[in-house]
């Protein structure tokens, strides 16, 4: 199969989703953007009671059913309290490290839809006051605040102006593509995954090809605070790829300019069937591709199976330097990954392809069964 991904589409979208934000527990309109992107691709879709998106592509057959998933939520922090300074404490929406936060520009979403502008700041900022002690000052939640762009430095004035505790804080992307083809931008993780399974599909569309099997494109909402995948899955879908970022780092094998295969993270290894028959994928459709194994990493995939679902799981990853940071991806690592996800759904069930697996009817296959054991 030829790469047939539109790399133009792939970074329009990919802007309109940066453009969008959306903290964990504040991804409503994020949502709405994806749902009406799937519109216009004529994909039918329906949310879930907490608002996933649970999409689907009819294939040449039934069943087995696949599935592929990625996260729309992102890092962010909320309001811990307001400060008799005129500041505001915060705290981290998901794991991330307060070194990224400093110096942020921010939006705080309080009640009634007001959005007030602001600037992540250590305690002690201004080198003219505190000297050398701007630089021994730990890095740590605790030790900043955001300084809002509003009149007012006392408690009061925050409380005037609509700000209250827990209202989210959604920080600015700083989105940019260089002349080489680098992305950078905050946030990138997940939305640069749900960018290249929307290009997928929309290459699909435009080249008429048919998933082999009726597939399912899950879009969750929580996957920056563990839960992921956990609730969106339905009982009737058999594997599961997981879309999300691989990390570029010493130690690490993941592909800057490909797609990475994930043999095993925090949580164990992946499934064997499942993620040998995407190494084929690449190997047979010349999609450049490594492996690696993260150690500190878990995906949708992880939630899914906690969540208690029996089901296969694998992941691609697009790669991604300074995760969880001021994040870098390249172009072609995103096509690599569309291309990978159309081959994948385009593929027959591993019991198809010789896999050392035994099926039974309307069945994902096994890998032994006995003439006893009843498996209604």
């Amino acid at each position: 199969m030829k790469n047939p991904v539109n790399e133009k589409y792939l970074l329009d979208v990919l802007m309109r989703l940066m453009e969008v934000p959306s903290p964990s527990g504040m991804t409503d309109d994020i949502v709405r953007l994806v749902c009406d992107e799937l519109d216009s691709l004529q994909v039918e879709y329906e949310l879930t009671r907490r608002g996933a998106i649970r999409a689907a592509l009819k294939g040449q057959a039934v069943k087995p059913r696949r599935a592929i998933v990625s996260h729309l939520d992102t890092l962010g922090a909320m309001v811990k309290s307001l400060k008799q300074n005129g500041r505001l404490s915060i705290v981290p929406i998901g794991n991330w490290s307060p070194r990224f936060a400093e110096g942020a520009r921010v939006t705080i979403h309080s009640d009634g839809d007001r959005i007030i502008s602001g600037t992540v700041l250590p305690l002690k900022a201004s080198g003219h006051t505190y000297n050398t002690e701007v630089d021994m000052q730990p890095s740590c939640w605790e030790n900043l605040e955001v300084r809002i762009d509003e009149r007012g430095s006392s408690m009061c004035s925050l409380w005037e102006s609509g700000l209250r505790v827990g209202d989210f804080i959604s920080f600015n992307h700083l989105f940019e593509v260089s002349k080489s083809g680098f992305i950078n931008s905050r946030f990138l993780d997940d939305k640069a995954g749900v960018a290249s399974m929307l290009a997928a599909v929309q290459a699909m569309r435009e080249n008429d090809i048919v998933p082999a099997l009726n597939s399912s494109l899950l879009f969750t909402i929580s996957e920056e605070v563990g839960i992921g995948a956990s609730h969106v899955l339905r009982g009737n879908v058999a594997e599961m790829v997981s879309i999300d970022n691989g990390t570029i780092a010493p130690g690490q094998n993941t592909c800057e300019f490909g797609a990475t295969i994930a043999m095993m993270d925090s949580t164990g290894p992946f499934d064997i069937h499942l993620t040998k028959h995407l190494i084929d994928i690449c190997i047979e459709e010349n999609i450049e591709f490594s492996r690696d194994v993260f150690l500190h990493y878990r995906s949708d995939a992880a939630a899914a199976l906690e969540a208690g679902n029996d089901i296969r799981t694998a992941l691609i990853c697009f790669g991604l330097d300074a995760s969880h940071g001021y994040e870098r991806v390249h172009i072609a690592s995103l096509t690599s990954v569309a291309n990978l996800l159309i081959s994948y759904l385009a593929s027959p069930p591993l019991f198809a392809r010789g896999r050392n697996v035994i099926g039974r009817e309307n069945e994902y296959p096994l890998i032994r069964t006995s003439p006893e054991l009843n498996l209604s």
